[in-house]
C-alpha cells in the first residue's frame, strides 16, 4: 500500500551487502523451504509443457487440496517474504526471484499463462528522480510522451520487471468475452537502514509480509481454487502487479496492455494487507472494502451474505493509495479488501511472517473466494451518484 506522502524507497545495497547486514535469524521452516526450492526450480515456465509435467502439476494441486487453506497460506507467504528474496524492491533480484515464484505457483494449479513471455508481462522502467516533500529523491517511471526512453542512458533503465499474469477463461458464452481483474502486487520496499526490533537486534530487510504478501498469497489461493473448481462464468484474470509502491506503476502498465480489453473489464478486486485482525470492523476473519460506499459492489456482497464490510477509516483515503484506483480512473468499478488496523509495523523490517494470523487470513480469504465468484458469475457493479468523486471527470 502505498503512504499519502509516498516516501522514499530506502537506499538498496547490493544483494552481498544485505546479507552482510542482516541479523542472524530462524531460517524457513523446514515445509515452507523444501516448497520454495521446488517451485522456484520450474519457474519461468511458458505456460506449456509435457503430459509428464500437467500430470505432476495436478497431483501437487491435488496435495494443496489436503491442507488446511491457513497452513497453505503460511507456506506461500514464509517462501515471498523470506529474507532471501531481500524486500522485494522494483529492480532488485529479489524482485525477480518473487515474480518466478509466483508465476510457477499459477503454472502448478492449471491457471493459463498471459503474459507475452508466458506469465511475464514485462514492464518497461526507468530510474529517476522527482520532488518530493523532502526534496529530491529517487524513483522509477514508464515511457510516456513525456519520457522517451531512446534518450535515456542505458544505466537508468530498469531489466527484468514483469507483472505475473494468468487468467482463467469464462464459461459463458453470453459474457465469458467481459473480465473481472483480480489482484494484488508483490513489491515491497527492499533494503534499508537497519532498525533495532523489540529485542534490540537491528534488521535492514523490510520483508512486507503483510504489505503487501499477505494480498499477494491470497490472490494465488483464489486462483487456486477458482482453477480446480466449475469454470466462472466471465473471464477472470489475475494480476500480480509491479511497482505499485513506486506508484502503480505495474498496473498502469497492465491497463495499456490489458489480457481482455479494459472496456470488456467490469470490475476488479485488489486485495492488500489482510495478515492481521481489524477490531474497528468485528475482528477476526472481518474484513473492509476502500470506497465501499461508491459503487454497488459491497451492497451485492453484502446481499449475497458476504462478511465484507465497508471502510470505518475513509479519512485515511484507502481507495486512492492501492491499485485499486487505477482502475477506477478508466471507469472501472474497482477496490481494494484489507484487515489494515493501522499497525505500528507498515513499511517497517518488522513487518514479518510471525506477526501474521493465519487462521484469520484463511477465513478472509474464504470470504474473497466467494465474493470472486459472486462478481464473476453474478450481476456487475455499477457506480453509484457521485462515486466517481475525487477521479478525473468524476
Amino acid at each position: 500500500m502505498t503512504s499519502l506522502e509516498h516516501p522514499p524507497t530506502p537506499a538498496l545495497p547490493t544483494p552481498s551487502e544485505a546479507l552482510s547486514r542482516r541479523p542472524r535469524r530462524a531460517a524457513l521452516p523446514v515445509a515452507a523451504g523444501i516448497a520454495l526450492a521446488g517451485l522456484v526450480a520450474v519457474a519461468g515456465c511458458s505456460g506449456g509443457g509435457t503430459d509428464d509435467e500437467a500430470n505432476g502439476a495436478a497431483a501437487s494441486a491435488s496435495a494443496d487440496a489436503d491442507r488446511p487453506r491457513a497452513e497453505r497460506l503460511e507456506l506461500l507467504l514464509s517462501a515471498l517474504a523470506a529474507d532471501s528474496m531481500l524486500g522485494r524492491a522494483t529492480g532488485t533480484p529479489g524482485s525477480r526471484m518473487a515474480a518466478a515464484f509466483l508465476a510457477s505457483e499459477l503454472e502448478r494449479y492449471g491457471v493459463e499463462a498471459a503474459g507475452s513471455d508466458g506469465f511475464f508481462q514485462p514492464v518497461p522502467l526507468a530510474r529517476t528522480t522527482r520532488d518530493g516533500p523532502g526534496g529530491p529523491r529517487p524513483g522509477l517511471v514508464l515511457p510516456s510522451d513525456e519520457v522517451d526512453f531512446d534518450t535515456i542512458p542505458a544505466d537508468r533503465i530498469v531489466e527484468g520487471e514483469v507483472n505475473v499474469v494468468g487468467v482463467i477463461r469464462g464459461s459463458d458464452p453470453a459474457v465469458a468475452d467481459e473480465a473481472v481483474v483480480i489482484g494484488a502486487h508483490y513489491d515491497h520496499v527492499g533494503v534499508g537502514a537497519p532498525v533495532p526490533d523489540e529485542h534490540g537486534v537491528a534488521d535492514s530487510i523490510y520483508n512486507g509480509a503483510d504489505d503487501d504478501g499477505s494480498g499477494t498469497v491470497a490472490i494465488l489461493e483464489i486462483a487456486r481454487e477458482l482453477a480446480s473448481g466449475p469454470a466462472p462464468r466471465r473471464t477472470v484474470v489475475v494480476l500480480l502487479s509491479t511497482a505499485e509502491e513506486q506508484g502503480l506503476l505495474g498496473t498502469f502498465w497492465y491497463i495499456r496492455n490489458p489480457v481482455v480489453p479494459i472496456e470488456r473489464t467490469v470490475a476488479n478486486l485488489q486485495i492488500e494487507m489482510i495478515g492481521r485482525p481489524d477490531d474497528a470492523v468485528g475482528g477476526f476473519g472481518r474484513a473492509w472494502l476502500t470506497g465501499y460506499e461508491r459503487t454497488t459492489m459491497g451492497d451485492q456482497l453484502a446481499a449475497a451474505g458476504s462478511p465484507i464490510s465497508p471502510d470505518a477509516r475513509p479519512e485515511m483515503r484507502f481507495f486512492f493509495r492501492s491499485d485499486n484506483v487505477a482502475f477506477a480512473i478508466e471507469g472501472i468499478p474497482a477496490h481494494t479488501l484489507s484487515s489494515y488496523n493501522l499497525h505500528a509495523d507498515y513499511h517497517q523490517p518488522s513487518d514479518e511472517v510471525d506477526k501474521v494470523d493465519f487462521e484469520h487470513m484463511a477465513a478472509v480469504v474464504d470470504a474473497a473466494v466467494e465474493a470472486v465468484r459472486y462478481l464473476a458469475d453474478g450481476p456487475t457493479p455499477e457506480w453509484k451518484e457521485g462515486g466517481r468523486e475525487g477521479l478525473p471527470g468524476g
